[in-house]
C-alpha cells in the first residue's frame, strides 16, 4: 500500500505549500498553514487518449424549459432576499456571527415549508433535544419537519440521495461535516470543500433546495475556502449588533434574484419576527431638533430605507484627532472631511469626528455622503439639521454633489413617513416625478458650498427652517 502523501494547506485561502511556513505566501495570513494527509488514488486515464466526443450530451440553447416554481417560505422578508422564494435544486449559504440567529431563522423557515413539502434539518453542532427545545421556544414543535444529528457526509447523502428523499434540507453547519475519505479534521479547507461539493451535487441531481450554515471568521467573512462561495447559488449574510434587536439578512450573491437585497427582522423571545416597515422602525427612537443628526434616504437592493445618521465633533485631547465610524466606511468619512476642509474652508484641526449609523445597520452606498456632511456640519455648528427633511447625494473630490439612482423611490418613502422636505443632488432636465408627490418640497444641492452657506446663514438661529 502506498504511503499517504502530506501537504500543507492554508485554512484561509486554500493555497497548497510544499512545506510548512508561518505565513501563507498566497494571502499573507499568519499561522493558517496546517498539515494534511492525501490518501493515494488509482491512476486515471490520460485525457489525450480519450475520444474528443466524450460522454456528455450537447443540447441547443433554444431547448424547452423544465423549471419548477419557487417554494415560498411564507416569511416575506426571507423570500424577498432570495428573490421570491427557494428555487428547487439551489444551494444557499448563510453566514453570520455566532448567536446572530442563523439556526433560529432556518428552523422557522423549514417548519413553514414542511406544511406542504418534505423537509429535513440535519445538525452537526447540537443534540436532537437541543433542537427540539428551540423548536418549542419558537412555537414550531408541532411541525412535521424531520431532524437528525450527523456529521458524516456519506450518511447524510444516503438519506438525501433516494427517490423518496426530502425537498428541502438544512445542514447546520458545513464546517462540522466531514468526508471519511479525507484524513484531515472537520472544518479544514479540504473537508469543507469536499463536503460542500458532495452535498451540492446531490442537491442538483435530486432537485433539493439545500440551505447551508457557514461560520464566519473574525474579519466577518465565511470561514473556509473562498471557492465555497463560488460553488453555491446564493450567499446570505446575517448582520446586526448584539446590543440591538434588529437583524439584517443581506444577499451578496444570488443567481436567481437581485443582490444587495435585504430583509429586516427583530429578535424576540419567540424567535425572529418580520419588520414590515423598517424605515419607521429605524426612526422610531429618533429625537428631533438635536444637533448632529439627520435622515438619510438610502436604497438597500430594491427597497428604499430611511436611516438616521449621527455625528459628533468634539475637541481632541490628543495630537492626532480621531475619526471613528460605526456602520459606514471610514475611508469615505475621511474623504468627506478632507473635501470640507480643502474646498469649503471648514477646519477640523484638533477636533475628533465620530460617526454612527443608528440601529446597527451597515451602509455601503456612496449616496450617504451628503447626509454625512450635513450631520458633521450640524454637529460642528451645534445647529439642528432641517426638521422632517431627508438627505442623499454623492460627493466628489471637487465638492460637487453627484446624482444617484432611484431618487423618486427615496422621496416616495420619505413622503409616506411624513417628511416634508428633501436635500437632493441636481437632477437631469425633464425630472418632474418629485413634483407629483404631495407635501414634499425639495432643494437641489449643487456642491458642498451651498450646504455650508445654509448653515452659515442660520448660525444666529436655534434651528434651520
Amino acid at each position: 500500500m502506498a504511503k499517504p502523501a502530506r501537504r500543507y494547506v492554508c485554512q484561509d485561502c486554500g493555497a497548497t505549500h510544499a512545506k510548512w511556513s508561518g505565513q501563507c505566501d498566497a494571502c499573507g495570513a499568519w499561522n493558517s498553514v496546517i498539515e494534511e494527509q492525501v490518501l493515494p488514488t488509482l491512476p486515471g486515464k490520460s485525457l489525450k487518449n480519450n475520444s474528443m466526443k466524450g460522454t456528455i450530451e450537447l443540447m441547443p440553447l433554444s431547448g424547452p424549459l423544465d423549471w419548477s416554481p419557487r417554494n415560498m417560505t411564507e416569511i416575506e422578508e426571507f423570500d424577498r432576499v432570495l428573490g421570491g422564494g427557494l428555487v428547487p435544486g439551489s444551494a444557499v449559504l448563510i453566514g453570520g456571527d455566532p448567536g446572530i440567529g442563523k439556526s433560529t431563522i432556518l428552523l422557522q423557515v423549514i417548519t413553514k415549508l414542511s406544511r406542504t413539502l418534505e423537509c429535513v434539518y440535519i445538525t452537526g453542532e447540537e443534540a436532537l433535544d437541543q433542537v427540539r427545545t428551540r423548536g418549542k421556544r419558537l412555537g414550531v414543535d408541532e411541525s412535521s419537519t424531520l431532524i437528525a444529528s450527523a456529521t458524516n457526509v456519506r450518511d447524510i447523502i444516503s438519506c438525501l440521495d433516494v427517490a423518496s428523499g426530502p425537498t428541502v434540507a438544512v445542514i447546520d453547519s458545513i464546517q462540522t461535516m466531514y468526508v471519511d475519505t479525507l484524513s484531515s479534521s472537520p472544518g479544514t479547507v479540504s473537508q469543507v470543500r469536499a463536503a460542500a461539493q458532495e452535498l451540492i451535487r446531490v442537491a442538483k441531481n435530486r432537485g433539493i433546495a439545500l440551505l447551508l450554515v457557514g461560520h464566519v471568521t473574525k474579519e466577518g467573512t465565511i470561514a473556509g475556502p473562498r471557492v465555497l462561495e463560488h460553488m453555491v447559488d446564493t450567499v446570505l449574510y446575517f448582520e446586526g449588533e448584539r446590543g440591538h434587536q434588529f437583524r439584517i439578512l443581506r444577499s451578496v450573491k444570488n443567481r436567481y434574484g437581485p443582490t444587495d437585497e435585504i430583509g429586516v427582522f427583530e429578535m424576540t423571545q419567540t424567535g425572529l419576527s418580520e419588520v414590515k416597515n423598517p424605515s419607521e422602525l429605524f426612526l422610531g427612537d429618533r429625537i428631533n431638533n438635536i444637533a448632529g443628526t439627520c435622515v438619510f434616504g438610502g436604497m438597500e437592493g430594491t427597497r428604499p430605507l430611511l436611516i438616521e445618521i449621527q455625528a459628533l465633533v468634539a475637541p481632541s485631547p490628543f495630537g492626532t484627532p480621531r475619526r471613528a465610524v460605526i456602520g459606514w466606511d471610514a475611508g469615505r468619512l475621511a474623504m468627506v472631511a478632507a473635501v470640507l476642509e480643502a474646498r469649503c474652508n471648514i477646519s477640523f484641526s484638533g477636533k475628533d469626528i465620530f460617526l454612527n449609523v443608528a440601529g446597527g445597520l451597515k451602509v455601503s452606498e456612496p449616496g450617504a455622503d451628503l447626509a454625512v456632511a450635513t450631520a458633521i456640519l450640524s454637529a460642528l455648528y451645534n445647529i439642528p439639521a432641517p426638521d422632517n427633511c431627508v438627505i442623499f447625494g454623492e460627493i466628489g473630490l471637487s465638492a460637487e454633489v453627484r446624482a444617484i439612482s432611484h431618487t423618486d423611490a427615496r422621496i416616495k418613502e420619505a413622503a409616506k413617513l411624513g417628511f416634508k422636505s428633501a436635500f437632493i443632488p441636481r437632477q437631469k432636465s425633464g425630472f418632474n416625478k418629485i413634483n407629483d408627490i404631495a407635501g414634499i418640497n425639495y432643494q437641489e444641492i449643487y456642491d458642498l458650498s451651498m450646504l455650508v452657506q445654509i448653515f452659515n446663514e442660520q448660525k444666529s438661529s436655534t434651528a434651520l427652517i
